[in-house]
């Protein structure tokens, strides 16, 4: 499908989104829990894309990856913009990205398969899955979680970035 896509055949677009829209869908609704907006952060990002084509290389990672972090995305751009539009100015906490290991991150949210990452969200500790999921599912910012959370900037991003290492393991563990 990816050489398809990338060589501009309709067909294989057709197909991919056959194969790939409930799992882009579930994605993007988890983070805003709005189904117009999640349609919304979908459908963008399938035609962000199909007009990045020529930019797809299977040998980064696979195409169904590359869809499930452009809809993430999307999706967190889409509660970002939704929560400046309630208090009508733009908090520059916002512009600040939940940064950590980005690598780490696009593949645990890139392989989003239900069940896994629920097991590997599961094994964290409490104090480590709150950040995780207030980051990545609520698209808050690393300085948004610490005030929600009453805690020092540097201990919410040292709690990302050892959830993550951790998911990372766990992850691993189960693809093997």
């Amino acid at each position: 499908m990816a050489a398809g896509i990338r060589n501009a055949d309709p067909d294989a677009l057709e197909e991919f989104y056959d194969y790939t829209s409930r799992k882009a869908f579930g994605l993007a609704y988890r983070v805003p829990g709005d189904s117009a907006a999640a349609e919304d952060a979908v459908q963008e990002a399938y035609v962000t894309l199909w007009r990045q084509r020529s930019k797809i290389d299977p040998a980064r990672g696979s195409l169904t990856s590359l869809l499930m972090t452009v809809v993430h995305r999307r999706a967190i751009d889409a509660l970002r913009s939704n929560r400046s539009r309630r208090t009508d100015v733009m908090s520059p906490a916002l512009e600040y990205v939940a940064g950590g290991d980005a690598d780490v991150a696009e593949r645990v949210m890139s392989s989003i398969d239900g069940e896994e990452v629920r097991n590997a969200l599961g094994t964290l500790p409490d104090e480590q899955r709150a950040p995780v999921e207030m980051a990545y599912f609520q698209g808050l910012t690393h300085v948004e979680i610490a005030a929600k959370l009453s805690l020092p900037l540097g201990t919410v991003k040292s709690r990302l970035r050892l959830a993550l290492t951790k998911l990372r393991t766990a992850l691993g563990a189960q693809a093997t």
